[in-house]
């Protein structure tokens, strides 16, 4: 806990066995009070070893997509009675040593939101981004900038911490499951309303890290464009969307299943052989 504050972080994973045990490590257990794992369908030995790491795990009975995993995330988490909800993923491109900072900006009332940047500083590159993404990040978040009145650094990122309101009260259920369901997100909360606020993230590309490939990043930035789009026209009245619509639907059925913990767990900060 923090500020009487609990603490949870949901790992959103798919075929993370290479790094997961190295992320768990480093998260700190003196503030974090429940570790949630999502398995979508992996064909590795995530589901075992995060088992054996002691993390609750939940499993979907298919490959859902990247956001129908968070959806679950979220949703178990509110289950797990958090109130501040951080996404760490489990493929170590994101430093968990920076949850205690994302979470005292939480706990101590200064914002709703805060999403660790990779553009903030100059190390995006040098962390080994691609250029083609560098320049896809920074064209799309100035459009989006534009079109939704912020003036954040990044909309992209996959590190991000939330208050349980906003969670309870955004209409999830709406958004996609594919990979630009992380944008529809923070457009919602934009139109909420919410306070959202930016911390500096280390960049680290590497071979083990999951990262989506040139076709799939198109496919993103076209949904990017779209959201804004349609966060523009439903602001101005012209155009209805249902992602930011007050009475849209905020929870999923179960669709997945809890595994059932191992009687022997691995020590937290044992590394995976």
């Amino acid at each position: 806990m923090l500020n009487g504050k609990k603490i949870i972080v949901v790992m959103p994973a798919y075929n993370a066995a290479l790094t997961l045990a190295k992320t768990v490590g480093e998260i700190p257990r003196d503030i974090v009070d429940e570790i949630l794992l999502v398995d979508d369908a992996s064909s590795d030995e995530t589901v075992d070893l995060a088992s054996k790491l002691g993390l609750k795990v939940f499993r979907h009975e298919h490959n859902f997509g990247y956001g129908r995993n968070q959806k679950t995330c979220y949703r178990e988490a509110l289950q797990h009675e958090a109130d501040i909800v951080i996404m760490v993923h489990p493929d170590y491109q994101y430093s968990p040593n920076l949850i205690v900072p994302m979470a005292g900006m939480i706990a101590y009332g200064e914002y709703d939101v805060v999403m660790g940047s990779r553009i903030l500083g100059n190390g995006a590159i040098d962390g080994g981004m691609p250029r083609y993404k560098y320049v896809a990040n920074r064209f799309l978040t100035l459009f989006q900038n534009i079109l939704i009145g912020q003036k954040l650094s990044e909309y992209h990122t996959g590190f991000r911490a939330f208050r349980r309101e906003v969670i309870e009260k955004l209409p999830l259920r709406e958004n996609s499951d594919d990979f630009v369901f992380d944008n529809q997100m923070i457009a919602q909360a934009v139109f909420a309303g919410y306070r959202i606020g930016e911390i500096s993230c280390p960049t680290r590309y590497f071979e083990e890290a999951s990262s989506i490939d040139f076709r799939r990043s198109v496919t993103y930035g076209l949904g990017v464009v779209v959201t804004s789009l349609k966060f523009r026209l439903h602001r101005w009245n012209i155009v209805r969307s249902r992602l930011f619509r007050e009475r849209g639907q905020r929870l999923l059925p179960t669709y997945y299943r809890e595994v059932p913990p191992e009687p022997e767990k691995l020590n937290w900060t044992e590394k995976q052989s």
